[in-house]
Order: structure tokens, then sequence, then C-alpha cells
């Protein structure tokens, strides 16, 4: 029996990787569905992508705390029966509380080959370091900052007179193409 992965993204800003997947399902070549994406923040671009019925704010903002958050966001998750959590831009640090409540099935993208250059501006440490190869990195989420076992990479040349904008946009080309294919390994045959 095929499993088709029930996704749920989350996301913080424009969702040029919600789309990739979004594209990767309608073209045929992921055979997935999302079931919700939801966002820490109002009005993105990303909650656009999708039908108003799949497009769910959680706004940090209205919760008192993180931990108030993160049950709402997993709430929803769980009402969705989603089976595999996506981090397609969402730029908040998840708890040990909320990453075990989905163990295993938490994948992040981020643009450098972890493990260098975690956390945030991964593009600008990359040129400030004076790395030859960048790249992208999917994994699945453990409780540490952009750890957790590796699934995929795809490596990206770093250019004579490169600019964070200029290695970040051959980047985010990689990551459109990466994380559809990692997403589409987790529809296997059971």
């Amino acid at each position: 029996m095929k499993y088709v992965p029930r996704l749920g993204v989350l996301v913080s800003g424009r969702g040029s990787n919600l789309q990739a997947i979004l594209d990767a399902i309608k073209s045929g070549t992921l055979d997935a569905s999302v079931e919700v994406v939801i966002s820490d923040k109002p009005g993105v671009p990303a909650l656009s992508r999708v039908e108003k019925s799949k497009a769910v704010v959680v706004d940090r903002a209205a919760y008192p705390s993180a931990k108030d958050f993160e049950e709402v966001i997993a709430s929803k998750l769980e009402r969705r029966q989603v089976g595999l959590v996506i981090l397609a831009g969402f730029m908040r640090i998840l708890s040990s509380a909320f990453v075990g409540r989905f163990a295993g099935r938490i994948v992040n993208i981020h643009p450098s080959l972890l493990p260098s250059f975690p956390g945030l501006r991964a593009q600008r440490q990359a040129l400030e370091y004076g790395v030859k190869i960048s790249g992208c990195t999917v994994h699945l989420v453990d409780e540490s900052l952009d750890g957790g076992p590796i699934l995929a990479q795809a490596a990206v040349p770093v250019l004579p007179g490169d600019t964070e904008e200029t290695l970040s946009e051959r980047i985010l080309k990689e990551e459109h193409q990466l994380l559809p294919k990692v997403i589409r390994e987790f529809a296997r045959t059971d």
C-alpha cells in the first residue's frame, strides 16, 4: 500500500518553497497533499498560494507564551491529520515538546550545507567565511538549531563577486528541487 504524505507546511514569508511543493503535486511528480499551511505572521504572501480553507494564521503575538502558540499549531496539524510537517521558511525555533510530539516527522530546509552555517543569514556566513561551495540541506528536525539527521543536500558554487542576494537566489533554485524530492521519498510503499 502506497503512503501518500498529508503535509502541514509552516511558513513565515513569501512561500517559494511551498510553491515548489504545490507545483510538484500539480505536475504529478509528487504524490502528496497539502492539508494546511500555517503562518506565524498575518498577511504573508505564502498564504495566498493555497485556498483560504487551508491557509491559517497563528500569530505568535496573540499568545502569552511559546507553549500556548505551539499548542495551537500542533492542534491544527493534528486536526488535519498531518503526517509530515514541513518547515518551509518558518523562522521560529520549536521547543523540544513540539519536536517530540512530531518526532521523525518534521522536515526543514536550510540554505547551507549543514552542519556548516546554521541559524540566520547562512548565505552571509558562507560568504564571510570564504567558502567556495555552499548549498542547501533538507534534514529531520531535532532539538538542536538546524540539527537532526541530514536527508539530502545540494551543492552550489560560490562565484567571484557573489553577494548574499545572488548566492541566495542560486541556492533557492536548488531548494525548490531538493525539498519536493525529499518529500517524495516519504511516499513509499509500506
